[in-house]
């Protein structure tokens, strides 16, 4: 009988307060209040600005001349837009780099075909993937990963490329390339 009871209740009362009534400002108000404020702006934007009150003391107002002549500006040339990516800008700066042929290819990617190692100034051979030689010394730029060549060998050539990881810590790591047909030995295979 109660639960009847508050179930007829709580319909009334839903009812009741289900009216017509709307809680704020209708759309046709702001319409009609629209001409009103619009003038309004109009008249603030229209009027003179007002002078600034005057200073207390003669050592206020030399203090806020010499702030309004000093005339700072910002001049943005030659400076870094601070909302750009640091990690873009050394991405073009690294597209930009002018690259010798072979580092446009991983070291993998490079042969040995012949070295002349026993002489003032060692050299070596080294072929492209497409079979295109190139005559390389010591200090020669190879690889994609800035690698260059430190020593050339019987039969090898040592290569230092350095990594730069996502947090930019540079490691560096010796890459040997054996002349084709040895193993790292040097022995014929």
């Amino acid at each position: 009988m109660r639960l009847g009871f508050a179930l007829l209740l709580l319909g009334t009362l839903s009812l009741v307060g289900c009216g017509n009534e709307t809680a704020g400002p209708k759309a046709s108000d702001y319409d009609a209040a629209k001409p009103k404020i619009l003038a309004a702006a109009r008249a603030r934007q229209n009027a003179a600005p007002s002078r600034p009150a005057a200073p207390a003391s003669a050592a206020e107002e030399a203090g806020a001349q010499a702030t309004v002549t000093s005339g700072y500006s910002y001049d943005p040339n030659e400076k870094r837009d601070p909302f750009r990516s640091f990690i873009l800008d050394q991405a073009r700066d690294a597209a930009e780099k002018d690259v010798g042929p072979l580092e446009q290819f991983d070291i993998s990617q490079l042969a040995v075909v012949a070295v002349v190692w026993d002489t003032g100034v060692p050299v070596a051979l080294v072929a492209d993937p497409s079979g295109r030689p190139y005559l390389i010394g010591e200090g020669a730029a190879v690889g994609k990963n800035d690698g260059r060549v430190i020593k050339i060998g019987d039969g090898m050539v040592l290569v230092k490329e350095t990594y730069v990881d996502w947090l930019g810590e540079k490691t560096t790591k010796d890459i040997e390339m054996s002349l084709a047909g040895r193993d790292k030995g040097g022995d014929l295979r």
